[in-house]
């Protein structure tokens, strides 16, 4: 079956302004998904890494893309197809909490 990447933005603000019976639920979903295989967790810091010319690794701390939204979490999903990914996700957390969730075809070799 086809796997998915999806990457959650959101804040708080936009998590406290949602009634909570709506993130009750979004949560709840986020269960069911996890129960069903989903690969999922809250975004840690992030730390770039680079090597170029395969020469020497270089670090720093921080995301290397920027976004009016911080990144709040990351699933990995299976579907049938990209229509099904996108239900899955759009009554997640961070959907329905006035972020936005995307997803991303992943494309194995």
């Amino acid at each position: 079956m086809p796997k998915f990447v999806t990457i959650g933005y959101g804040d708080r603000a936009g998590y406290d302004r949602t009634a909570e019976a709506v993130r009750d639920a979004a949560h709840a979903h986020d269960a069911e998904l996890l129960a069903g295989g989903a690969l999922m967790g809250i975004a840690g810091t992030p730390v770039q890494v680079r090597n170029p010319d395969a020469a020497s690794v270089e670090t720093k701390d921080g995301p290397f893309l920027s976004s009016a939204l911080p990144v709040a979490g990351f699933a990995v999903i299976e579907a049938v197809d990209l229509a099904e990914a996108i239900d899955m996700v759009s009554r997640s957390p961070c959907a329905v909490a006035h972020g936005v969730v995307e997803v991303w075809p992943l494309e194995t070799p």
